[in-house]
């Protein structure tokens, strides 16, 4: 399975940059991470930070899987908008999932700083723009409810937009909390260091057979090679669905551009993250580098890897929403790609333990805050390792469906 085109631009930016060996002789340690994306160079560092020998696997190079695709953008407002998830999982849980959001973008923000980090990590601003005339009552409905319980939003006019962004647009929300980041480097980056200090890093090394023993776990790869393990810690997105009998989400591919550096609205751009209330929406974000990356056009995801002709034809649709929004924008392609993510009914992650595994903790992200939610992951693993509660738990079990 195929997680992306061979052209994400994240990957031909960095190239490899490290490389790991493949396991070759049996080993024991306390937790062994599976996936070495972003969600599990997050979930490794903390446990690292609490002396635990840890052990990485990937069947891949490090981090060239969904992380090498993703466009990165940290919001704290989650792909089911605050209104909504209130009336599905009850108004606390919908502002305490939201306000968890933006917590962990401040962790990430601090954590950039403390391992001195070299991953285009930037602080912005989140704008979320009506795609049409019916929607800007839902999107105003939203934008009260943000207000009702402290959320630093502006309500933006259609003149607003155009005075401010040279946007043509309807009304929007303008958030004070999002980042964006270079999830592929960080995730590098991160893997390198707690590497440094005594991790255990293996790549292209594939399982073949989990065994759930008297006293953990006992996974052995495909070359034979053993690994005992406390527990097993899956970071591995969307392909670790398919080991669960009920299908807890959809898998969609999406799909993405960026522009040559230097484009003529960086300046205006790049402070902020924008995105629309469309289905599917359109999303956009500028890079350290100095270009504009924009996304969407989802469709539903097939097993194999996006054609040249479907990639270049959903760009030129990207550009064409693009075009609409900023007429005035110099938008030349540089790098097209498709990248494919997991979406659950709620926009919610699951993140904990399943009654069908013995001894594993599940990370899964899923949908389009994957860094977000990985990030909250960090402490709710470890407080499932010392058997400690918290709601963010509850809201992200299995069975809440």
């Amino acid at each position: 399975m195929l997680l992306r085109s061979p052209e994400s631009f994240w990957l031909l930016k960095n190239g490899i940059l490290n490389s790991y060996p493949s396991l070759q002789e049996n080993i024991t340690c306390d937790y062994l991470v599976i996936g070495t994306g972003i969600t599990g160079a997050l979930i490794s560092h903390a446990l690292m930070k609490k002396k635990y020998d840890v052990v990485m696997l990937d069947k891949r190079d490090v981090a060239t899987g969904s992380s090498s695709a993703t466009t990165s953008m940290l919001q704290y407002e989650i792909d089911t908008p605050l209104h909504v998830l209130a009336g599905m999982r009850g108004e606390t849980a919908a502002v305490d999932c939201y306000k968890a959001g933006i917590k962990s973008i401040h962790t990430l923000r601090k954590l950039v700083k403390q391992e001195k980090l070299d991953c285009g990590f930037e602080m912005k601003k989140s704008l979320q723009v009506a795609h049409s005339e019916n929607s800007v009552e839902d999107l105003k409905k939203e934008y009260d409810l943000r207000v009702k319980h402290g959320f630093d939003v502006r309500w933006m006019s259609s003149d607003e937009l155009q005075q401010e962004y040279g946007m043509k647009s309807f009304p929007g929300i303008l958030s004070d909390v999002g980042a964006s980041v270079d999830a592929f480097r960080m995730a590098h980056q991160l893997i390198k260091k707690n590497a440094d200090r005594g991790m255990r890093v293996y790549d292209h090394t594939e399982i073949h057979e989990v065994i759930n023993g008297n006293e953990g776990v006992i996974v052995v790869t495909k070359n034979a090679k053993v690994v005992r393990a406390k527990k097993i810690i899956y970071c591995s997105g969307f392909e670790t669905l398919s080991l669960f009998k009920r299908k807890y989400a959809d898998i969609v591919t999406t799909f993405a551009c960026v522009c040559e550096e230097k484009f003529n609205l960086y300046p205006v751009l790049k402070d902020v993250l924008v995105w629309d209330t469309d289905n599917p929406y359109i999303y956009m974000r500028t890079t350290d580098d100095e270009r504009l990356l924009v996304g969407g056009e989802d469709i539903p995801y097939k097993y194999n890897p996006a054609t040249d002709k479907l990639k270049k034809r959903k760009s030129e649709l990207l550009q064409k929403k693009l075009n609409k929004l900023f007429p005035e924008i110099d938008f030349i392609e540089d790098y097209n790609w498709a990248g494919a993510f997991g979406v659950t009914k709620d926009g919610l992650p699951f993140i904990g333990e399943h009654p069908d595994f013995k001894d594993a903790i599940f990370v899964l992200g899923l949908g389009g805050n994957g860094i977000t939610f990985s990030t909250q992951g960090m402490d709710l693993v470890l407080k499932i390792i010392n058997k400690k509660e918290d709601k963010l738990l509850h809201y992200y079990r299995f069975d809440r469906f």
